[in-house]
């Protein structure tokens, strides 16, 4: 959530920045600062109602002392009036500041200055492109049938069982796909993030805190007796470790990682493009969280698209970064970079990381900050990416490491699947 303060002072800059995600916010804006100019200004005449009750009822007390019981009388009945005035000033208070946060919800982060204009994916700009794309034999098939035929992943088992978008792994692809967690897991705690493991669902204020609700309720899976939904990442639950929290600056950076299984319902998705691995509703990711000062976030961001960078480079797949247009970015991030792997059998490129800044957008909604040396509390910025997702690391592997003799293992999973081809 941007700073209330910050939106009152820079109005037009709000504006324009929110022009780059195609949003026409001029009304809203204004509309935003007539409430806070409201709640403000009845709070400070509630703060004067209640200054000047405080001083009768000292007065009243004098009065009462010194035996002139027809003047306390008299001031009994002011503080009367001044007691309801004061209950419909808060009440008039909390209506106004409901709806202040109301609205304020439902304005997205600002881009970063380098974000470029555009409204859709088409927009998007390639920053970097590594590997070479292989050269497959002429009886080279789709994920979808490779592992079909070599029986390690079940879609109409999944769709008996749950539905569509469950798939069930079997034999040497649940290795496989073990095999992807332990390694990313093992890359990220070497480059100095701290595993946690978090739970699978969380409640409406943790959703609130990252930005999902109310942005992407409908995306959620929700556990309606227990006001409780699904993770549709694990940045949900590891960011909201720090959800009110307070850390010293000597504390920062701060670096977690995590694997959870994810959810997301993914409504009105059809067609090839999200056949198979391509898009599901129960998918398996590890995720990397990080706490920053906010002069070293872009710093650490940088840093991170290294480190999902390299993990490509050990897999040998070949794939390409994007910076993400205005139009394309997520509601809650300032700047997003994608990672695609390019599957060579559907001749496109899939989506398998996104790496965020997302400034103090995700920490103000938190109440996460840090306090200085000084004893001065700062908002903290923080940071999440995929490393990785595995649908479609999962698909790009098979599919790129397909050969006649069956599907090779990346050298560097050999030691965590104990085999070297799938055949």
């Amino acid at each position: 959530m941007l700073q209330i303060a910050y939106i009152r002072e820079n109005q037009q800059k709000v504006i324009d920045a929110l022009a780059k995600r195609n949003i026409e916010a001029t009304a809203l804006i204004a509309e935003v600062v007539s409430l806070d100019e409201n709640r403000r200004a009845t709070q400070a005449e509630l703060d004067n109602t209640l200054a000047e009750s405080n001083k009768l009822s000292k007065d009243i007390g004098e009065l009462m002392k010194n035996g002139e019981k027809a003047k306390a009388a008299i001031l009994k009945e002011k503080t009367v009036a001044l007691k309801e005035k004061s209950k419909d000033l808060s009440e008039k208070l909390d209506v106004f500041a409901n709806d202040l946060t109301a609205k304020m919800y439902t304005i997205p982060n600002l881009p970063a200055d380098i974000v470029p204009h555009g409204k859709t994916a088409d927009d998007n700009e390639t920053v970097f492109q590594s590997g070479e794309i292989p050269q497959l034999h002429g009886e080279a098939q789709p994920h979808w049938d490779l592992v079909k035929k070599y029986d390690i992943i079940d879609f109409e088992l999944g769709v008996k069982i749950a539905g569509a978008g469950f798939p069930v792994y079997k034999g040497k692809g649940a290795k496989l796909q073990r095999a992807l967690i332990s390694y990313f897991l093992d890359k990220n705690t070497e480059a100095g993030y701290n595993e946690v493991q978090v739970p699978h669902l969380v409640n409406e204020a943790s959703g609130y805190g990252t930005g999902q609700l109310p942005d992407k309720e409908g995306q959620m899976y929700y556990v309606t007796e227990d006001d409780l939904y699904l993770i549709p990442t694990a940045e949900v639950p590891v960011t909201n470790l720090y959800r009110d929290v307070i850390l010293h600056e000597n504390e920062l950076p701060v670096l977690n990682t995590g694997y959870t299984p994810c959810f997301r319902r993914e409504a009105g998705s059809y067609g090839a493009h999200v056949r198979g691995l391509n898009r599901l509703h129960q998918f398996d990711k590890v995720e990397i969280v990080r706490i920053e000062k906010p002069e070293n976030s872009y710093a650490a961001l940088d840093g991170m698209v290294e480190h999902v960078k390299n993990i490509l480079d050990e897999l040998k797949l070949p794939y390409r970064v994007l910076r993400l247009c205005g139009g394309d970015m997520g509601f809650a991030s300032a700047l997003t970079y994608d990672f695609e792997v390019f599957s060579t059998a559907q001749d496109r490129w899939l989506e398998i990381s996104s790496v965020s800044n997302f400034e103090t957008f995700q920490s103000n909604r938190l109440k996460l900050r840090f306090r200085d040396k000084d004893g001065k509390n700062h908002l903290a910025h923080t940071l999440n990416g995929s490393s990785l997702a595995l649908p479609r690391v999962l698909a790009g592997i098979i599919e790129n490491y397909q050969t006649p003799e069956g599907i090779v293992i990346p050298e560097v999973l050999r030691k965590y699947t104990g085999f070297d081809i799938i055949n």
